[in-house]
Parts: structure tokens; C-alpha cells; sequence
């Protein structure tokens, strides 16, 4: 299994990242690629989680080896695949998540796309008490801020990103009608319109 690679990120859409590790393109599925910046030439730490399947064989990126923790966590319970785990995570504040765990908040883990009354029982279940770690309140080791220009090219581009995370259009129209007179970033408005579904 691959632990960590560390790389200039290169490319990135709506699910994805291409991180160049001396000169070989890996393709990793992240939570919020827009998180990450391509126009410099630092460097990132991305921690990886590899998925095997008949078909495919993915490696999914995180930026704490807490974060890969908690997602490898999900991928035991019944009913959570690669996609839905993903979509826990990606607003960035997974300790949110662990603490809705502990306390049984079925209410808010149904509100992640995928997740209904069965598999948030199934999650407390499964994991309350065993999720031992520590989970920083925002990922490390990764620039927050977009360096694309602030346009409504970024909305759009976020909407996207919810889309590939499973989010339904309904869902998705809302927060796009409650953002669209702000000038963000593709990575806040995926941040913020995640909150916006958490909070309701």
C-alpha cells in the first residue's frame, strides 16, 4: 500500500487531483481537490488510501493520517463505499463527524448523500468508542485558499465537486441560490455550501 507521496499538484477538477512525484502523475480522488493549489511549485504531503475492486484500483488523498484514519473507519461499515466516504469528509472538519458519532446524532449524519436512518444506526454502532484519534478542527498541510480568480466560473466549478460527491440537485440549486451573490473561491463555496446542508 502506498502511505504517503509528496509532490507538486499539477492538475485538479471537480473530484481529483494529479500529484507529479519526480516526474510520474499519480491520480488521487480527494474529498475537495480545489483545496489544493496548482500554481506554485510547492510541495504536498498527501497522505493514501488505496482501494482495490475487480474493476479499479483508486488511490484516495488526505491531508492527515488522522483524516485517512476516520475514512477507512467508514469504508467497514455496511453501506458506505470510496464515494460516500468522501463526501463525510469533505467539508473539513471531521471532528464534527466523530463527535456525531459519540453523541448519536443520527439527524446530522443523514444529512451526508447516501447516508439514511439504517447506515447512520449502522455507523454509531460500528464505531462509537473505537475512533481513538486525534482530529485537528481543518486538514494541515494544505493551502485552504484557491488561487483561482474569484468568478462565477467557481461556483459553477463547485457545484460540480457536490455532484461528484453524490449531493442531489435539489440540495445543490439551494446552495447555489443561497451563494450566488458571493465572491469566493471554488474551495470556500464547497465548504460553505456543505455547512449550509449540515446546519439544516
Amino acid at each position: 500500500m502506498i502511505e504517503r507521496l509528496r509532490g507538486q499538484v499539477i492538475f485538479r477538477d471537480h473530484e481529483s487531483i494529479t500529484l507529479d512525484v519526480n516526474g510520474v502523475g499519480y491520480l488521487i480522488y480527494c474529498a475537495n481537490p480545489f483545496a489544493y493549489d496548482i500554481n506554485d511549485e510547492k510541495e504536498r504531503h498527501i497522505y493514501t488510501y488505496q482501494h482495490v475492486r475487480e474493476d479499479a484500483i483508486r488511490l484516495y488523498g488526505f491531508s492527515t493520517r488522522e483524516e485517512r484514519v476516520l475514512f477507512s473507519r467508514l469504508l467497514q461499515v455496511s453501506g458506505i463505499g470510496p464515494k460516500g466516504g468522501l463526501a463525510i469528509l469533505a467539508e473539513g472538519n471531521a471532528a464534527l463527524v466523530v463527535q456525531a458519532i459519540e453523541e448519536e446524532n443520527e439527524a446530522m449524519l443523514v444529512k451526508f448523500p447516501g447516508i439514511g436512518k439504517k447506515t447512520a444506526r449502522q455507523m454509531i454502532l460500528d464505531l462509537k468508542g473505537t475512533l481513538d484519534v486525534t482530529l485537528p478542527h481543518k486538514s494541515e498541510g494544505v493551502n485552504v485558499q484557491s488561487v483561482m480568480p474569484m468568478q462565477t466560473g467557481a461556483l459553477q466549478e463547485a457545484m460540480e465537486a457536490l455532484r461528484a460527491l453524490g449531493y442531489g440537485e435539489k440540495e445543490i440549486k439551494k446552495c447555489e441560490k443561497a451563494l450566488q451573490h458571493e465572491e469566493l473561491e471554488a474551495d470556500e463555496y464547497v465548504r460553505r455550501s456543505l455547512r449550509l446542508m449540515v446546519e439544516r
